[in-house]
């Protein structure tokens, strides 16, 4: 498995805007790029829903930062066996690490090839900045990482993205804004005969639940 096809001008300025706001804000919401805790409690909620708590998992969180989501799990008592922390931002990792050192819990790698697969994949916000990206080249990036997630979860993957239907003048041209049925038609042609969108809760955005 390898990383998928992008400019790698691109990725390396993804990585230092995050590894910037890191060093800014640090293991905060405003470290990765959110407004406010409240806003990402309500899209983890969400991506939420792909799991069964009903028996222990294993989850990869894709694009995890420093690990948010892992608090998350932990403060809501989900019961997660094992967390698979995959970020492409060193500073987030090795936070990551410092923050969870149960090795035995948590992984924490910027290696796509030591992820291992999961019951399940998240995936909250990594797509909506792509900076100078053009939106041509940032689709195609955006569905060869689906295919990732979809690869290495066993029971099924959820990720949200921006909506194309956003205030248009509130729309910033460094920002990913994603169209929710092409996405949808995406994942139930590629990946399940199951899938849901999400684009009814508080903030305005849209989750997409894929389960196998």
């Amino acid at each position: 498995m390898t990383q998928p096809p992008l400019s790698s001008n691109h990725l390396d300025e993804v990585r230092e805007y995050f590894a910037k706001t890191l060093e800014n804000f640090g293991a905060t919401a405003r470290g990765v790029d959110w407004n406010s805790d409240d806003a990402r409690r309500i899209r983890f909620d969400q991506l939420a829903k792909i799991i069964d708590p009903s028996q222990p998992f294993t989850l990869l969180d894709y694009g995890s930062g420093y690990g948010a989501f892992a608090g998350y799990m932990l403060d809501v008592h989900l019961p997660f066996t094992r967390y698979i922390g995959y970020d492409i931002v060193q500073s987030m990792i090795e936070q990551g690490q410092r923050d969870y050192p149960d090795t035995d819990r948590f992984l924490f790698t910027d290696q796509l090839s030591e992820v291992p697969t999961a019951d399940y994949a998240v995936a909250c916000g990594v797509f909506n900045m792509k900076l100078r990206a053009a939106y041509e080249e940032w689709t195609p990036f955006v569905l060869d990482c689906l295919k990732v997630m979809n690869e290495r979860s066993r029971r099924g993957f959820s990720v949200n993205f921006l909506t194309k239907y956003s205030d248009p003048e509130k729309m910033r041209p460094d920002l990913y804004y994603a169209d929710p049925c092409y996405l949808f038609d995406y994942c139930k042609t590629h990946f399940s005969r199951n899938v849901a969108l999400l684009h009814d809760y508080t903030v305005y955005d849209f989750t997409l639940l894929v389960r196998k």
